[in-house]
């Protein structure tokens, strides 16, 4: 009997023992983790944040692509008589004009052919005329007048053909541009029909055979593509008569200036795009065919705009967003909508002009946080300006 007393002693001393143990560790547990997370709740300050006001303006939408300069014709030049080179009027790389001598060719015989044929067709004339007196006086009959005239026509077309073909011996410039590199000599037998082998792309053509080969450099096209998104924009600019301008940065610091001329009526399907060209003043030669260049180009100018800089938009799966600040320095996300980008800003839908928007910071945040603006962002009320419209634009 008393062995069975102190056991159930026994037991509910362990149990009394292991009780307290366990108000002792929550104790400790409270002290030396809650209260500290509790006390550092309670005096953690706001964060530190930079914030822009959103501003209205107009925002051009403007877009940076590749390109390259092609010529604004080529011509190869080649003979259109057999016959041997006399004389080369030029020199490889010359500047050149329309209608300038480049080739003359021995000349000597269709001159004489020529000489001839005119010689007949005039003595032709005069027989016609005779007849016609003699007609009057009642000599000859109307058919001998009508076969005089047929003979007139015919030897001034023999004569005419003969003019054209002494004209195949002097080669002139159907363009001004500028020459290439000279692929014949004087005393070289030239002839039409010559095997010529053609190589064309948006550049540049590549001919084997031809004597030279003319390009026009000045004024000279800029040819890019654009997203055919941007299509139906760029039309209606044109059928305003807004003068499409486009900057062309052709390296070294330097940047040309140009205007849109054709948009193409076809679009690339393949890579959902449409051919694009620019006409650039070249007077300094400092464009050549074939260089490949970085073109600005304004597709149009959105009135009224809300604009911030796209370093505040935070994209996920949640859609575009951004931190606003209200009044007590709390920040909310708000959804909007980017309308257009360039130039580390946005135009934006969502919002209302003047709403403080987060730049930078907003990686710590959470919604309802407590925010103060840093000294270094007190001084930035607005976002930096946007991209300075491509010119001919209003």
């Amino acid at each position: 009997m008393n062995n069975s007393i102190k056991s159930t002693f026994s037991i509910k001393k362990i149990g009394l023992s292991l009780l307290l143990l366990a108000v002792l560790g929550y104790a400790i547990y409270t002290f030396f983790f809650s209260a500290p997370k509790e006390e550092k709740k309670q005096n953690q300050g706001p964060q530190t944040i930079v914030s822009v006001k959103a501003e209205k303006k107009d925002f051009p939408v403007i877009i940076e692509t590749s390109g390259n300069v092609v010529s604004a014709s080529i011509v190869d030049i080649r003979p259109q008589v057999t016959n041997i080179i006399s004389k080369i009027h030029f020199k490889d790389g010359q500047n050149v004009r329309e209608g300038d001598i480049l080739f003359s060719l021995d000349d000597r015989a269709d001159k004489a052919n020529y000489e001839k044929a005119k010689a007949l067709a005039e003595d032709a004339q005069r027989q016609y005329q005779r007849s016609v007196e003699l007609l009057k006086q009642n000599f000859i009959s109307q058919a001998t007048v009508d076969t005089a005239l047929a003979n007139a026509n015919s030897a001034q077309a023999t004569a005419n053909a003969a003019a054209v073909a002494l004209s195949y011996d002097t080669i002139r410039s159907p363009i001004t541009g500028k020459t290439g590199v000279i692929n014949v000599f004087v005393g070289q037998l030239v002839q039409p029909g010559n095997v010529v082998s053609t190589s064309t792309t948006s550049a540049s053509t590549t001919t084997l055979g031809a004597m030279v080969t003319i390009s026009q450099i000045n004024p000279i096209y800029v040819q890019f593509m654009i997203p055919e998104a941007y299509m139906a924009s760029l039309v209606q600019l044109q059928k305003s008569s807004t003068a499409l301008g486009v900057k062309v940065d052709i390296g070294g610091g330097q940047v040309k200036e140009g205007k849109v001329f054709v948009i193409d009526n076809q679009i690339d399907t393949s890579i959902g795009s449409v051919k694009v060209k620019a006409t650039i003043d070249n007077s300094d030669n400092t464009l050549a065919p074939g260089r490949f260049v970085n073109v600005t180009l304004q597709t149009q100018l959105i009135k009224d705009s809300l604009v911030v800089p796209s370093q505040a938009i935070i994209s996920d799966t949640m859609g575009d967003q951004v931190y606003v600040v209200d009044e007590e320095n709390k920040v909310a996300l708000k959804k909007i909508k980017i309308i257009a980008q360039n130039n580390g800003n946005a135009a934006i839908s969502g919002i209302e002009e003047g709403t403080r928007v987060v730049v930078e910071g907003k990686q710590n945040l959470r919604p309802g946080s407590k925010v103060a603006e840093s000294a270094f962002g007190k001084s930035e009320d607005k976002p930096k300006p946007a991209k300075e419209a491509a010119p001919g634009s209003n």
